[in-house]
């Protein structure tokens, strides 16, 4: 591919349909026209690199994106139950019923998802849970534009069960399901879903792994010691990264056990580590906490530190000691144990850290010791001062 054909514009757009479910043509025209002038080229980087299918429609463009390795962040973070996904698909397969435009009360809806429900324990409108989970799914088909809302508060249902809402079907109803090479009730597990990708796949299989695993997860790791796609990465760093850089913004960062994509420049379009919530602060002040003490720590071949939970909160405890005189209000005032507990689940959510199965004990990855935060030195010098 030329490098005159992959212009900043291009990337661009390349990265908001790799940020974005879908573009629709009604409600971003500009974005819209961006990636139909470039449609060529994009189709052609992206099926290449990625195995992906970038679809056209008059109303919309969309990414077709499989990850290789689901993860619990790639869901659909507004929903709290396994019920709401069931309540979510059954309220699609409602709408591919009906025609664009048609328009429908919430009860008709909530009657026949009722019907069509596969779950053990059969749906009651007059629990409130499953109320919740109704008022979950269908807030969610409307930001999806799945439906659009004619009249009414979907809200006020949950307190409310013969609340009436008038809604209407949209023309991106019957495109939100993807395609499958095969009857979708073929499938038995999830596994079964994900190599069916792969059959489309037959050559450069091990390239496009790469390039998904780098493109949608915070971090790669060496995850044994004859990992094939990462010892692809090292292989071929060289050729990646070039290629990388010419396509995207991002720079390609290769250790030992630890593959990344970074961005010299914060863009606001992408989905970043560091992010703008407090607890991202006190995460960079725990890595360079670690980093100072690191001698005291222990690190497996895999470049991993394994802590007990009390070992874990006990380190929280002096990071907070150390560090917390800057820290927002609500985390100065925050238990230390209280502080550990969200900084380990904001952790595991950007993959630097798991809990095993076995021992719970809590794993920290090695992509922790990438980054670390300090106050200025001006900053530091002023609380000396104050205190």
């Amino acid at each position: 591919m030329k490098k005159q054909e992959f212009d900043e514009k291009t990337q661009d757009a390349l990265s908001i349909l790799f940020e974005t479910f879908w573009v629709l043509r009604q409600e971003e025209p500009e974005n819209y026209q961006l990636i139909r002038e470039r449609e060529k080229t994009i189709k052609k980087y992206v099926s290449e690199k990625f195995g992906f299918d970038l679809i056209v429609h008059q109303h919309f463009i969309k990414l077709e994106k499989t990850p290789v390795d689901p993860k619990s962040w790639m869901g659909i973070q507004d929903f709290t139950e396994t019920r709401d996904y069931a309540i979510f698909c059954c309220g699609l397969a409602f709408t591919e019923k009906r025609s664009v435009d048609e328009q429908f009360l919430l009860s008709d809806i909530a009657e026949e998802i009722k019907d069509i429900y596969p779950g053990e324990i059969p749906l009651d409108w007059t629990n409130y849970q499953h109320r919740k989970s109704l008022v979950r799914a269908l807030k969610k088909m409307v930001e999806l534009r799945i439906i659009k809302l004619v009249d009414g508060d979907i809200e006020l249902f949950a307190h409310q069960e013969e609340h009436e809402v008038l809604y209407e079907v949209t023309v991106y109803a019957r495109y939100f399901m993807r395609s499958y090479p095969d009857d979708f009730f073929q499938y038995h597990t999830i596994e079964e879903i994900l190599d069916s990708e792969w059959q489309r796949h037959q050559q450069d299989t091990r390239r496009k792994r790469v390039y998904r695993k780098l493109m949608f997860s915070p971090v790669v790791y060496r995850e044994s010691e004859e990992d094939p796609d990462f010892q692809y990465i090292r292989n071929y760093r060289n050729r990646l990264r070039d290629d990388l850089e010419e396509h995207t913004p991002f720079q390609l960062e290769v250790f030992k056990n630890v593959a990344m994509l970074v961005l010299p420049e914060r863009k606001e379009r992408y989905h970043l580590y560091p992010n703008q919530k407090a607890i991202s602060s006190i995460a960079l002040h725990f890595q360079a906490y670690l980093r100072e003490q690191s001698e005291k720590f222990p690190v497996n071949s895999f470049g991993e530190i394994k802590l007990t939970s009390t070992d874990f909160t006990q380190l929280i405890h002096k990071v907070k000691t150390n560090y917390g005189h800057g820290w927002s209000k609500k985390y100065r005032e925050m238990s230390y144990p209280i502080v550990a507990d969200e900084l380990l689940q904001f952790l595991i959510e950007w993959e630097m850290a798991y809990i095993e199965s076995d021992t719970r004990m809590i794993v920290l990855q090695p992509a922790i010791a990438r980054m670390i935060g300090t106050y200025p030195q001006d900053f530091v010098e002023k609380v000396v001062q104050d205190e």
